[in-house]
Order: structure tokens, then sequence, then C-alpha cells
């Protein structure tokens, strides 16, 4: 599509990528590994994107593998007001994230929502394979809301819905910005303590969707709409952040 429009004389090509594939191979764990975050990059800059702009990426380090500019978005606005209008902010709610890596995020959803924050350690034994540790922080007699950037095969997610719940909170939420759903997610969601989830888009199709009365998918369209307006225009982007 980028190629067709730089052959078709377009002025400026904005790349819009809500959700950034191969974003968690943004490094080398083991020997004789891609980098694919990285390959993407450089072949979206290849193809003749002149700016590119993303959602919640996996890791926020991905912007430095572009040499064009690159708008790096959050779903936190969008959330933040659903979340208000359920009721779940103040003391009596505790954001919580499900492992080391999502705790700016969640610290944000903590501030914009006046509550407290948690954070659980989380062990991976392998790929999409992990295990609660410990829970830092207090969430007894408290609604959890866990917060996390993608949830693909859910076994992360419900995980930490038993831990928190185990710890004392009355009931468990769940925020993601992009939901996967992989594998064996929509039945691990249907058998977990998670009361509701919102995510703002999702992979599976309808049928499966349908099936689990719980999820909910709301829209970032117009958040996304307003920034490439902005972008168009040459102004600033910096007040979609809250």
């Amino acid at each position: 599509m980028i190629d067709a429009l730089k052959r078709a004389s377009a002025g400026s090509i904005v790349a819009l990528m809500p959700y950034f594939g191969y974003a968690r191979q943004d490094r080398k764990v083991k020997p004789r590994t891609p980098i694919s975050a990285k390959l993407v990059a450089d072949l979206l800059t290849a193809a003749g994107a002149d700016r590119v702009l993303a959602v919640d990426l996996h890791a926020g380090q991905i912007q430095g593998f572009f040499n064009i500019p690159f708008d790096h978005l959050v779903a936190t606005p969008v959330f933040r007001d659903l979340l208000k209008l359920e009721g779940l902010r103040g003391q009596e709610v505790v954001v919580v994230s499900p492992d080391a890596g999502g705790v700016e995020r969640a610290r944000l959803y903590s501030k914009l929502l006046d509550c407290p924050l948690a954070i659980i350690d989380k062990r991976r034994d392998g790929p999409n394979v992990s295990q609660v540790m410990h829970l830092i922080g207090d969430v007894s007699g408290k609604r959890a809301i866990l917060v996390d950037d993608i949830i693909d095969t859910a076994g992360t997610l419900c995980n930490a819905a038993e831990a928190v719940l185990k710890a004392g909170a009355t009931e468990v939420y769940a925020v993601a910005t992009h939901g996967v759903f992989s594998g064996p997610a929509m039945e691990r969601i249907n058998k977990s303590v998670i009361k509701r989830i919102w995510v703002t888009n999702s992979c599976p199709q309808e049928d499966r969707l349908a099936r689990c009365d719980r999820l909910t998918v709301v829209s970032l369209g117009p958040l996304l709409a307003e920034a490439v307006k902005r972008i168009h225009h040459g102004d600033s982007i910096s007040s979609l952040f809250y």
C-alpha cells in the first residue's frame, strides 16, 4: 500500500499502525534470534513511509528503531473515561500492573483515577508461559483493575487475576489496548475470575467474540483521527496523552 501511494506521487505517507507487529521481538534474548521489530521498522522506511503512528508499543524504545518521525500514542484517555463511567476510581480501587515492565503504564492510570498502585512479580518459563511469584502492594478489600498493553494467550492476565483475588481484592477488571486472543485465550477468559475486560482492537472473528459476554471492544477511531488531523496541520499532539 505504501509503495502504491509513493508511486502515485503522494505528498506524504503516514503509516497508521495501532498494533505494531513483532513489537515483543525488540532485542535478542538468546543467540541466533532475530530482532524483528527493527526489521519491520526498516521495511516501513524502505517502502516509503514518511511518518509512523502507533498506540501503546510493547517497548517504547522501538521508536528509536526508526529514522523518520514516530508518534507513540497511548489508549489511556479512552479507557480513563470508560472506567470513570463504571465508577472505578478513588481509594476503593487499585490499579495493578501484571508485570514489572508495565509499571509506567499502570502508574499513569493510577494518577488519572486517583487510586493506589500494585505490581505483580511474574516469571516466564517459556514463550506464552508465565507464573505469578509475588504481589507488591495492598489490594485487600479493593476493586482491582489489571492494565496491560496486549492480551495474547491470556495466561498472564488470568494468572494475575487469580493472584489479585486471592490477595483479598473484591472484584477484578482488566483493560488492554491490543486484543490478539490467540490459541486458548477466549476459553481462559471465560473460565477466569475477571468480571469485565475492555480492549480497543481485537483479532478473533465475531463468532468467537460473541461467546465471551465479559469482553467489550471500544474504538480508538476518534483518538487516531484527531492525531492524524493534528499531524496534517502541524499541530501538537501532546495533549492527546491525558
